[in-house]
């Protein structure tokens, strides 16, 4: 069975039953209070503010879209790049690449064009699909990425380089093409973060894609009447992962266009949301914004509401703690993963497990988990090695990247290059990224520690560690800190507050800025280094 069986299944039981909805508030202007309010100014907009479809719409679309892409010459075992923001428009067509029995290749919506043609001539893209968003990355590098012939618009525009998708998918029929697939075929290749330079392409097979709904489902328990909103970017495996959930259990999803915590709240009244998940800085800013009464929790319908998860980076504990303070009835979970791992899942904290927060959990449903020191594996409690991970999910490979494959991939494990620990009840904390470490005065410093401790200041919105060069130490940890929104914080009153912190892991240096952050909410600690590393203090605070 692959997720391609899961789609047609529920478009055969549930023809008419509504499926996904999207919902997009940045059309109402500020002045308006909701979306209700300024409908009745401008009814027609309830349409473009409110669009959903049925998983027998679903079903026919993919399909339509895999009659389209036969046409232009798109065949099996070709790659089709998508390049789109959230849309009601991108789970369909990403279904219809792989009815086709092609590899769907989602993109980063950050990259710069050079980035895109790096990707497209990487994965050797036959096709590209692309928003209004990106007209302006894509036209420079349309002629100079050999491999693709195809190029299809999603979007109102007029683009002469390319086909337009709403024009011509309805001239398609929405029959299936007769192409079998089974777990072992290729799917889709993702991208890595690029931490490290430019991305490394991740092969995945089919045998993946359906492993994760069956372990999404059985770590969240989604039944037939959750309805799960979805807000980070869909090119991700951590949001299309969740979203197998409610594929697997044929319940419906919400696609939200923004993150401000007045439109998360008003989609989960609105929609009847069930299940969320929130990166750390989107949980951070709801909880603010209610302690500065601009929400008032009595005008939005929450009850309903049983089950708030994060992942893609680590979860401040004090965040947690803070979240079932405000929001005492539901539950909590976390889920850890990589894109190499197909996202979310293969180590999971679990529900019933709140009295462990802060840690990322225990392996999940269908995975192992060990954790190395070299070539040792470590046993003994809060002894740090780096995780290693195997189970369905694992990646084939670094697509065209033998010598990167062959680094992270040994005996069927992935080496996820995060250093961890377990405690003595088997539950597994992240200590840090391998290459974050800091090493001063020959100790080991993990800045995700450091990170979690100051995050525990009134005033402070995010922080972020590195370690900066020192002639005496080797290195010195650096804390870049943010504070909330209207507050005002200086480095003294952080000075301060980690004097109880161990003397070696106190930050020798601390700024007062603002902390960047990926589309999946992870720290930029690279633009951080090369932002900060070899400059003065007083450089340091001239250019904060």
């Amino acid at each position: 069975m692959t997720i391609v069986d899961l789609l047609e299944k529920n478009a055969k039981e549930y023809p008419n039953e509504e499926c996904l909805v999207e919902l997009n508030p940045q059309i109402v202007p500020e002045q308006y209070k909701t979306w209700r309010e300024y409908s009745l100014v401008e009814p027609t907009l309830a349409k473009e503010y409110r669009r959903s479809i049925t998983w027998k719409e679903f079903d026919d679309t993919a399909n339509r879209f895999a009659n389209l892409l036969k046409d232009k010459g798109i065949v099996r075992g070709n790659k089709v790049a998508i390049l789109l923001m959230n849309s009601l428009e991108w789970l369909p067509i990403y279904f219809g690449i792989l009815k086709l029995g092609a590899l769907a290749v989602p993109m980063n919506y950050r990259y710069t064009s050079d980035e895109i043609k790096y990707c497209l001539d990487l994965a050797d893209c036959n096709a590209l699909v692309f928003g209004p968003e990106f007209i302006g990355r894509v036209e420079p590098i349309a002629d100079h990425t050999p491999l693709v012939k195809t190029l299809i618009f999603v979007g109102d525009a007029y683009v002469p380089f390319a086909d337009h998708y709403d024009q011509i998918i309805n001239n398609y029929p929405a029959t299936k093409l007769d192409v079998k697939l089974d777990e072992d075929d290729e799917a889709a290749i993702y991208f890595s973060s690029g931490t490290t330079g430019f991305p490394k392409a991740i092969l995945h097979l089919h045998r993946a894609l359906i492993s994760s709904c069956k372990w999404e489902q059985k770590h969240h328990g989604q039944q037939k009447n959750d309805v799960f909103l979805c807000i980070p970017p869909l090119y991700h495996t951590g949001a299309k992962m969740h979203w197998f959930g409610s594929l697997i259990s044929q319940s419906k999803a919400v696609i939200l266009k923004g993150i401000k915590p007045e439109w998360i709240m008003s989609a989960i009244s609105e929609e009847k949301c069930t299940i969320v998940w929130l990166l750390v800085p989107w949980a951070q800013d709801i909880l603010d914004a209610i302690d500065r009464g601009d929400i008032d929790l009595k005008k939005y319908n929450t009850d309903q509401l049983r089950l708030m998860h994060i992942g893609a980076q680590p979860v401040p504990p004090s965040l947690v703690q803070r979240w079932l303070r405000v929001f005492p009835n539901q539950q909590y979970d976390t889920n850890y993963g990589l894109s190499e791992s197909i996202g979310p899942g293969c180590v999971h904290l679990g529900v019933e497990n709140t009295d462990h927060v802060g840690a990322i959990g225990v392996p999940g449903y269908m995975w192992e988990v060990k954790i190395m020191d070299g070539d040792k594996e470590v046993t003994e409690p809060e002894a740090v090695g780096e995780l290693c991970v195997k189970g369905p999910g694992v990646m084939v490979c670094y697509y065209k990247n033998k010598e990167a494959t062959d680094e992270v991939l040994k005996d069927g494990w992935l080496y996820t290059g995060d250093m961890a620990k377990r405690d003595k009840d088997g539950f597994i904390y992240l200590v840090d990224r391998k290459k974050d470490v800091i090493i001063t005065g020959g100790e080991n410093l993990y800045p995700v520690q450091i990170e979690d401790f100051i995050r525990k200041h009134d005033k402070v919105k995010d922080v972020a560690v590195i370690g900066l060069p020192d002639e005496r130490l080797g290195e010195i940890a650096f804390a870049i800190v943010e504070p909330k929104d209207g507050m005002t914080l200086t480095v003294e009153e952080i000075e301060k507050f980690t004097f109880d912190l161990p003397r070696y892991k106190r930050p020798r240096k601390i700024v007062i800025a603002s902390v960047p952050r990926n589309a999946t909410g992870k720290i930029e600690k690279p633009k951080l280094r090369e932002k900060y590393i070899g400059k003065s203090l007083v450089q340091i605070q001239i250019e904060k």
